[in-house]
């Protein structure tokens, strides 16, 4: 990695403040999202509280995104943009918070079952669950990162489903975006290492039908060609001397 890769001891304090915003909004969204809710009062909410808490949502006005957060439900794989759209029981939502707290930012999403679910969507969303945390507690210090989508790739394909190649996951922490770019899939040439002091996300989209996507003229929102449910899930974490810590 490039040597701007590798984070200051102060960059790291104000990565892990934003990071703990950003999973205190998570953990929060249990109580309020329920059937019946609209994907816009979920926006609101979290506006106001990353305000209240003097952060600033990373995602509003972003390149244009008009929202402070992502909402994909059911087939949206990412990038869903918030409306008055009310969700209904057995919808299955994903919601992606990224703070701003003096300059540094903090990256992670959900999914969240509205109300009963089917069997199948709490399959997805478990097993997805499972590629994101099995890919981290494999993961070693000086690794290279295909380590990460090797991981996924053998979770997903043992339950018959795929992986979205389209988006992948990214170094952050100064920036909303910053390199390298992790792939949740199988890649043939060795890649970076996971060099300690880098940060960055794990965050992959898996499909229960074909890995195709879409995307729709607001030229955001991501959504399966076969309208399968698509889940994700998404940590920031630190490469440590001897481990890798999940910040969010």
């Amino acid at each position: 990695p490039n040597r701007k890769l590798i984070k200051s001891r102060k960059d790291l304090e104000g990565i892990k403040k934003s990071c703990q915003l950003t999973k205190f909004i998570l953990d929060e969204l249990n109580t309020i999202i329920k059937p019946g809710i609209t994907t816009n009062e979920i926006d609101k909410w979290v506006y106001d509280t990353t305000l209240k808490h003097h952060a600033k949502p990373a995602p509003l006005n972003y390149k244009g995104f008009p929202k402070s957060i992502c909402t994909s439900i059911n087939e949206v794989i990412c990038h869903g943009i918030p409306e008055d759209r009310i969700l209904k029981e057995g919808d299955i939502l994903n919601v992606d918070v990224t703070c701003i707290i003096d300059g540094y930012f903090g990256d992670s999403c959900r999914m969240y079952p509205i109300g009963n679910i089917s069997q199948q969507a709490k399959r997805l969303i478990d097993v997805t669950k499972e590629c994101l945390e099995e890919s981290i507690k494999q993961l070693r210090p000086f690794d290279p990162i295909n380590k990460i989508g090797d991981v996924i790739s053998e979770i997903a394909k043992r339950e018959s489903y795929s992986i979205v190649k389209m988006f992948g996951g990214h170094g952050t922490g100064n920036q909303f975006h910053e390199d390298p770019f992790i792939f949740h899939y199988k890649k043939n040439e060795k890649l970076m290492i996971c060099a300690p002091g880098m940060v960055f996300t794990i965050e992959p989209m898996i499909n229960e039908g074909s890995e195709e996507c879409i995307i729709l003229e607001d030229n955001w929102t991501a959504v399966t060609k076969d309208k399968s449910l698509s889940a994700q899930w998404e940590h920031t974490v630190y490469v440590n001397e001897d481990k890798i810590e999940i910040l969010t």
